[in-house]
C-alpha cells in the first residue's frame, strides 16, 4: 500500500484522505437531492484516474460529461474557495470514453441474448415465476437444438418457434404455455419500443476495454450517457449488473494490490434492489464480497443508505455522506440508521449532522491502514479539477471521433445465428412440402428432427459454435435454486443438474458452480 493517499476533502484542522490500496474494500456515496454527490463523484473519478486507476460511472444528469474537459475559475468559484479554505486546483480534463446503449451519446454497449441468459432476459422484462419457467426452456430448447440466441430478432424467432410447436416440445420439456410464450412476446414489444432492442446483439463489450489507461499512465474513465436509460430502470439496473458480473467471471484474482484494476460506480443503486428477488440480491452480495480480490472497487451511489440491503451494507469500507433531510417520521428513522452506519467521532453528533450539512459538505469516513473503519470526519469536497456540468454536442463528438475504440463496436454485427437458421429450416419445409404434397411434411423440432438433422445439431458443427460463443459470452453452471424452482413451475422434466448446466450462463456463473 505505498501509493500516496488521495485527498477527497478538508476541513479546518485537516486533509481526509483514502488509501488506493483500500479502495477494492468498496464503498456508498450518499445524499439527498442537490447536496454535492454528483461532484463528489467526479472527484472522485479524478483522484483515481491521475494514479492510473480506470473508472466506470453512469451519467444520470449529463454532468459527469465535463469530466473530458478542464474547468475554470469564475468569480463566485474564488469566492466559495475562499470561504472554505480549500486550495485553486489545477484545471484539467481527463481521458473519457462515451458509452450509450441506444447508440447516440456515445459508443454502443451491447451484450448478447445468450451471455444475459434467462434470469436476466426475465428481469429486464419484468416476467412472473412461471413466465420465467416458460422462457428457461426456450433457453434449453435452443441449447439443445443448436440454435446460437444473439440478438433481439433470435429470442423473438425462438420464442415463435417453440409457441408454434409446442406440442413437439411438450413431449420432452414438459408442458408449454402458450399464454407465457404470449405474454414474453408483448414484453418483447414493449421492451422493443424502448430501444432495448440496442443493447441485445454484437459486437459485445469486452470487458478488458474497460481497463485502459491513456499514453500518460491515467486510467480512462468511461462514462455510459444514463439520462434516456433511466427511462427504463430494469434495462438500466440489469445492464450495470451484466457488467459488474462479467468483470466478476473475466478478471482473474489477484489478492490485494496497491491500487484497485477498476472502480465501478454503480449510481441511482436502489433501482439495482428494487423488485430484486431473494436470489439475485443473494447473488449481488457475493459478487460484491469475492470481487474485491479481482483488484475491482464498487461504489454504490443512492439517497439513502437504507436503499442498500444490510447484508452488502456492511461490507462497503468507505463512506460519504451528504445531507440527509428528516420533514418526516420516516426520514428521521433514515437518518438515525445512516449515522449509525459510520464510526462515532465524539466531537461530531453524527445524527444531527448529517441534517444540518451544507451543498458540498459531508460526513466522510474512510478505512484506516489496519482495516478499521475511521472515525467520522465532517469536511468540505474538494474542488473538481475538471468542468462542473454538461459538455457540448460538438464536444461529445470530438471525444468520440478520438476515442482509441472508435469503429470497434459502433457498427453492428449480424452472424449467423437462431433467427436465420430457423428461417432456413421454414424455407426447406416449405420446398419439401411443395416437392410432395401428398406427405404431410412435420416441422423439425426436438422430438422428430431426424439423424441428418440431429449430425448437424449434435455434431461437430454445433459443439464448434456454442464453444465459439461461450468463449465471448457464456459461462455455464452448476444447478441454482433460481433455476430449479423456475423449472418446477412449468413441470421441466430431467434433473436440476443436467439442465441447469446448460442454461445458466453469464451472470454470476462461477457463483453458481464450477465453469
Amino acid at each position: 500500500m505505498s501509493a500516496a493517499p488521495l485527498v477527497i476533502a478538508k476541513n479546518q484542522q485537516k486533509e481526509i484522505s483514502v488509501l488506493p490500496g483500500l479502495l477494492n474494500r468498496h464503498g456508498l456515496i450518499t445524499g439527498a437531492t442537490g447536496t454535492g454527490k454528483t461532484v463528489t463523484l467526479q472527484v472522485m473519478a479524478e483522484k483515481l484516474s491521475s494514479i492510473g486507476v480506470p473508472v466506470f460511472l453512469a451519467d444520470v444528469k449529463g454532468d459527469l460529461a465535463g469530466l473530458s474537459q478542464a474547468g475554470q475559475s469564475s468569480e463566485k468559484f474564488e469566492k466559495r474557495l475562499a470561504s472554505f479554505s480549500l486550495p485553486m486546483p489545477e484545471f484539467s480534463g481527463y481521458p473519457t470514453i462515451f458509452w450509450d446503449i441506444f447508440g447516440k451519446s456515445g459508443h454502443p454497449l451491447r451484450a448478447t441474448i445468450s451471455n444475459l441468459g434467462p434470469v436476466l432476459i426475465s428481469r429486464i422484462l419484468t416476467l412472473n415465476e412461471t413466465q420465467q419457467g416458460v422462457l428457461t426452456l426456450v433457453f434449453k430448447a435452443a441449447d439443445d437444438e443448436g440454435l446460437l440466441l444473439l440478438d433481439f430478432k433470435d429470442l423473438r424467432s425462438m420464442l415463435q418457434y417453440v409457441g408454434e410447436n409446442a406440442k413437439d416440445f411438450a413431449a420432452r420439456y414438459g408442458n408449454v404455455s402458450t399464454a407465457s410464450i404470449g405474454a414474453i412476446q408483448r414484453s418483447l414489444l414493449r421492451l422493443e419500443q424502448e430501444g432495448g432492442e440496442y443493447f441485445l446483439g454484437e459486437p459485445m463489450l469486452d470487458i478488458t476495454d474497460l481497463l485502459r489507461t491513456d499514453n500518460r499512465g491515467r486510467g480512462i474513465i468511461h462514462i455510459l450517457a444514463a439520462d434516456r436509460l433511466l427511462n427504463t430502470p430494469m434495462l438500466y439496473s440489469t445492464a450495470l449488473l451484466w457488467l459488474l458480473a462479467e468483470l466478476f467471471e473475466r478478471l482473474p484474482e489477484v489478492g490485494d494490490l496497491e491500487k484497485p484494476k477498476l472502480a465501478f460506480f454503480f449510481d441511482e443503486a436502489h433501482l439495482l434492489f428494487d423488485n430484486a428477488p431473494r436470489v439475485l440480491i443473494q447473488r449481488i452480495e457475493q459478487v460484491v464480497r469475492l470481487i474485491r480480490s479481482k483488484g475491482v472497487g464498487v461504489y454504490f451511489v443512492t439517497q439513502n443508505p437504507t436503499d442498500i440491503p444490510d447484508t452488502i451494507l456492511g461490507q462497503l469500507g468507505g463512506r460519504v455522506n451528504h445531507a440527509l433531510r428528516a420533514f418526516t417520521e420516516k426520514d428521521r428513522l433514515a437518518v438515525r440508521a445512516a449515522a449509525r452506519t459510520m464510526r462515532a467521532n465524539p466531537e461530531i453528533n453524527t445524527e444531527t449532522a448529517i441534517t444540518e450539512l451544507g451543498v458540498g459538505e459531508a460526513l466522510l469516513s474512510f478505512l484506516e491502514e489496519n482495516g478499521n473503519p475511521g472515525m467520522v470526519e465532517r469536511a468540505f469536497i474538494l474542488p473538481p479539477a475538471s468542468r462542473i456540468g454538461p459538455i457540448t454536442g460538438e464536444e461529445r463528438r470530438r471525444a468520440r471521433e478520438n476515442s482509441p475504440l472508435n469503429g470497434v463496436y459502433d457498427q453492428p454485427i449480424d452472424r449467423d445465428s437462431a433467427y436465420e437458421m430457423l428461417e432456413r429450416r421454414m424455407i426447406q419445409s416449405a420446398k419439401s412440402s411443395a416437392a410432395a404434397p401428398s406427405k404431410q411434411t412435420a416441422p423439425v423440432s426436438a422430438k422428430s428432427g431426424g439423424s441428418k438433422v440431429n449430425d448437424i445439431v449434435f455434431g461437430t458443427s454445433r459443439r464448434q459454435g456454442v464453444l465459439e460463443a461461450a468463449a465471448k459470452t457464456a459461462v455455464r453452471s452448476a444447478t441454482t435454486a433460481a433455476t430449479n424452482q423456475a423449472l418446477k413451475s412449468i413441470g421441466l422434466k430431467g434433473t436440476g443438474k443436467s439442465v441447469a448446466g446448460s442454461i445458466v450462463r453469464g451472470i454470476l456463473g462461477s457463483l453458481l458452480g464450477k465453469r
